[in-house]
């Protein structure tokens, strides 16, 4: 096991001195640790945007930089790391920080394991090489590899395990929300006592979609699709659906979730039938993989939706909002858009988590 600080040293002594990234459960103490220092760091809101900040790094200051993400998230850095930092193209060397979930042998979700068995092959297939960094013996081993980088201008990795990272409970310290707003049970439980049997609901990664399946009827269970991988895709799967469909469908998104893929609110805007409504529960923050804040508290969306087509935004901050405007929402048959003020931290984190996904996706198919 390696402490933070430990860690940090060792990386400023190689000259890395720039993060971004995008959050991870595995790296939560490494993300939080970053926000608690003085070390120069941007959060990205999804990880093809990170590799791309830190080539403009690279561009600006001729330094290694340092992008920290979950091995899911090699999906959307894939495009940049090939098409620009590739050494075939541009040579732009970096530290890529990879939470590896889903690693073989560990007991972790099928859409983790997935990710996890084939994660390093996928890095050797992009000509990436890299270490699995278990303990401070393997600082020399990423010494070697940040050494052969900044030598040869192309990205290298280093891939952490779950429990690599001491844990520091004094460095957990996120801002909350507000608490008169909304606990996320107490809300979905409202949404699914007003909405009609046959609505189609489609629930984006984390919290969000195993909270819905444990509060679901087994009738609503049926219409209900768990987006449990794929973050920031909610929005595009349920358009899709809802394009080829007569039913009611209502997307049910997360602050970090929306902003991972915004522009898929402009094709929403553009291409809705009216049957699609687009509910947000906003905490700002990434809860389920640490808290670490997604800066959405004080945007003003009713402005940016609307410019994007939708033809109602609503928005709910109590229960006194609720009682008054989820009927009308749920009513409208314009292209509308909620956004729920949620508190923050309020999740039992004894959830149950979606399973069977054939059994899902056949019978919400029905």
């Amino acid at each position: 096991m390696i402490q933070l600080k430990s860690f940090f040293n060792f990386l400023k002594k190689e000259k890395i001195s720039f993060f971004t990234g995008v959050p991870d459960s595995i790296l939560k103490e490494l993300s939080i640790y970053i926000n608690k220092s003085k070390i120069r760091h941007i959060p990205a809101t999804n990880e093809g945007s990170a590799v791309a900040l830190a080539n403009g790094y690279y561009l600006s200051k001729k330094k290694i930089p340092a992008v920290y993400l979950q091995n899911s998230g090699l999906g959307n850095a894939i495009n940049p790391l090939v098409s620009v930092s590739h050494k075939k193209v541009y040579s732009i060397p970096s530290l890529l920080i990879i939470g590896w979930r889903g690693s073989p042998g560990s007991k972790d979700e099928p859409q983790h394991l997935t990710k996890g068995l084939i994660t390093r092959n996928l890095l050797k297939l992009l000509d990436i090489k890299f270490c699995v960094l278990k303990d401070k013996k393997d600082f020399k081993k990423l010494s070697k590899l940040i050494t052969y980088s900044k030598k040869n201008k192309k990205p290298v990795a280093c891939l952490i395990k779950k429990g690599t990272f001491i844990k520091n409970n004094s460095l957990v310290k996120i801002k909350k929300n507000k608490d008169i707003y909304l606990k996320r049970d107490y809300f979905i439980k409202e949404l699914l006592s007003k909405v009609k049997k046959d609505t189609k609901i489609v629930s984006t990664t984390g919290y969000i979609s195993r909270e819905l399946f444990r509060l679901s009827s087994e009738s609503q269970k049926k219409n209900n699709f768990y987006v449990v991988g794929g973050m920031g895709h909610c929005s595009s799967i349920a358009l899709g659906y809802s394009i080829f469909s007569n039913k009611k469908v209502i997307c049910l998104d997360g602050d970090g979730s929306m902003l991972m893929h915004l522009g898929s609110l402009f094709t929403i805007g553009q291409n809705s039938k009216k049957n699609l409504k687009y509910i947000l529960l906003n905490n700002n923050s990434h809860e389920s993989v640490g808290g670490q804040e997604t800066n959405l508290a004080n945007i003003n969306l009713n402005k940016i939706v609307k410019e994007l087509n939708f033809d109602d935004y609503y928005i709910i901050k109590n229960k006194k909002d609720l009682n008054l405007k989820l009927k009308f929402f749920l009513q409208s048959k314009k292209l509308s858009f909620l956004e729920v003020k949620m508190s923050s931290f309020n999740s039992n984190h004894l959830l149950g988590r979606p399973s069977k996904f054939i059994d899902i996706k056949n019978n919400f198919m029905k």
